[in-house]
Formats: C-alpha cells, sequence, structure tokens
C-alpha cells in the first residue's frame, strides 16, 4: 500500500488522536479526552501504525516518546486538523454572508506603516472579513507560516535555504539609525564616529533577527567589539523604557522610532550608518494557491505599498 493510500484511510479520528497524544505524551491523558477507554486507545495507536506500516513512538515507564517518523506524522497530524478548522470558520463565515477569514504575520518598523495602510482598505473593502494580525520577528513568522499558522507575512527570509520553500515579493527597503533617550550625551554631538560608539551600553535585538545581524556586521566589519554592556530583547517597549533611564543606545528602523522622537521621547544619535535592512516584502507558501481573501489583501497591499514612501 503506497503513502497516499495510507494517508486515505486515516480519518479525524486518527488526526484527533495524533494531535492529543504529541501534546501530552500520554496514553491515559490521551484517552480521556477522548472519552474512550485506555485499552481503546491503545487499540487507535495500533490501527494508525499499521495503516502506515510504522512504529511512530516509543513506549516509556513514564509516557510515549514520538520517534523521527512520530514527530513528521505530528506535524501532519496538526496541519490537517488547522487546515480543517480554517475551512469550517471560513465556510460559515461565507454561508452568513461574510468574507472569510485572514491571519497575518508582520514585522515591526516601516511594515508597520504599511500594514495599516492595507488593513484600513481591505476593511473598506471587505468590511466582513475577519483579520487576525500577528507581530513578531522574521525568524519567528517565518515557522508559523511554515506550520499554516498564518496564511501569509510580511517581513523577510533569515536563512538563504527558505527560497525553496517560500516565495518572496519586494514590497520596500528599510533605512536604519541610531537612538538614545533624550538626556544622552551623545545627543547633538556633531562629527560623530561609530568607533566612538562602541564604548558605549547597547540594546539589541536576538542573534536570529536580520536587525542583529546588521548590527554585528556593522561593528564587525569596523573591526569593532561592544565594550560596555549589552542588553538583548526583541521587545521595542522595553527597550523604549530602557533607553529613557540609562544611556543606551539602539539601532532601530527608522520608521518604527521616527515619531517617538517627533514626540520627544527618543533622540536621535548622529552618525553615519552605511548600512540598511534588507528589504522587507510578502512571503507566502510556495506553490500554494491563495484564499479568495488572501488574494485580495495582497492586491491592496500592492497597491499600499506602491503609495507608500520607501522606509514607509
Amino acid at each position: 500500500m503506497s503513502l497516499v493510500q495510507a494517508c486515505a484511510r486515516l480519518r479525524f479520528r486518527h488526526l484527533q488522536f495524533l494531535d492529543i497524544l504529541g501534546r501530552t505524551r500520554n496514553l491515559r491523558l490521551t484517552a480521556e479526552q477522548m472519552h474512550v477507554t485506555q485499552p481503546a486507545a491503545t487499540k487507535i495507536l495500533q490501527d494508525i501504525e499499521e495503516i502506515l506500516e510504522a512504529r511512530l513512538f516509543e513506549r516509556l515507564s513514564r509516557g510515549m516518546r514520538p520517534n523521527e517518523l512520530g514527530l513528521f506524522t505530528l506535524r501532519y497530524a496538526s496541519a490537517a486538523l488547522d487546515g480543517q478548522r480554517k475551512f469550517v470558520d471560513e465556510f460559515n463565515a461565507l454561508k452568513q454572508g461574510g468574507h472569510g477569514h485572514l491571519t497575518i504575520g508582520a514585522i515591526t518598523g516601516s511594515a508597520a506603516h504599511l500594514l495599516v495602510a492595507s488593513v484600513v482598505e481591505i476593511q473598506r473593502l471587505r468590511p466582513l472579513l475577519v483579520l487576525k494580525i500577528l507581530e513578531h520577528s522574521s525568524d519567528q513568522l517565518i515557522l508559523w507560516l511554515a506550520e499554516r499558522k498564518i496564511d501569509l507575512m510580511i517581513g523577510r527570509f533569515t536563512d538563504e535555504a527558505q527560497r525553496s520553500q517560500f516565495q518572496f515579493e519586494h514590497l520596500s527597503a528599510e533605512p536604519l539609525c541610531v537612538v538614545g533617550g533624550l538626556h544622552h550625551p551623545l545627543r547633538g554631538v556633531t562629527d560623530l564616529a561609530l568607533t566612538e560608539l562602541a564604548h558605549w551600553p547597547w540594546i539589541l535585538y536576538p542573534v536570529s533577527t536580520a536587525l542583529r545581524k546588521v548590527s554585528d556586521d556593522l561593528f564587525g566589519r569596523a573591526g569593532l567589539a561592544l565594550s560596555a554592556g549589552v542588553v538583548e530583547t526583541p521587545s521595542f517597549l522595553f527597550a523604549l523604557e530602557l533607553l529613557n533611564t540609562t544611556n543606551m543606545m539602539s539601532l532601530q528602523p527608522a520608521s518604527l522610532v521616527e515619531k517617538y522622537m517627533n514626540r520627544g521621547l527618543l533622540a536621535r544619535i548622529p552618525v553615519e550608518l552605511p548600512h540598511r535592512m534588507p528589504g522587507y516584502g510578502l512571503i507566502t507558501r510556495l506553490g500554494e494557491p491563495l484564499t479568495p481573501s488572501a488574494q485580495a489583501y495582497i492586491e491592496v497591499l500592492r497597491e499600499t505599498a506602491g503609495l507608500v514612501p520607501e522606509g514607509g
């Protein structure tokens, strides 16, 4: 029997069982949540392994541990159930006269301007469309896109290997600037060199982010090492508080901090930067048809990107 035929024999109950067992790693708890006896749960697992002609879990004294094939099958079960839930939600919305659901992942920075403008326009065109917005760094968003937790994302690749799995469409570039608190001693100082900034404490994004790679490259190419302390955080709001209570500085997307500088909450540290962030864009799963809701939003996003200046 081929794997395609085997998958066709897996019923919803099998997928539900795998999803629960994958989360609990315990047959007794899985049986309770499935409202069956433990022997019945054991039989369901045996049926699944017979259908796939492979052992999926190691039976331990205190639970169940998925092997490599088991982990792969659990990901399939989770994605299949998510797809079914999304189908049910969108089908019901369309049946009631709505326009479906759309989950968008987006980075902070310049993308926030484009995201807000495009959401306003798609809501005007499709007022019954249910939108869910998830904001995070590109490295996390691309995982959610692969897991089908989001329908599309506005961000950037963090690894060249991702180009074989996802499609990228450039939307805009993203200039950077160095900022500090209003009281920072370097505020207003002219003719600053990058070497002078290496002796001050910095707030940096985590190493997995594109912005951290830019800052590491910026100092690395100049042969500089930060020598006065570093705080790593993905949270801009935490960074904002820290900048205003210390003499730390941070490399940030210009469009993200511009409104805070205009409101007198941050100050630009006037140093010329040879780098800017790689352009961000629309990322979708390669070779996969889009829902009508996603297609409609993407059309709005492209049009909006043409109206928003580079960098927001």
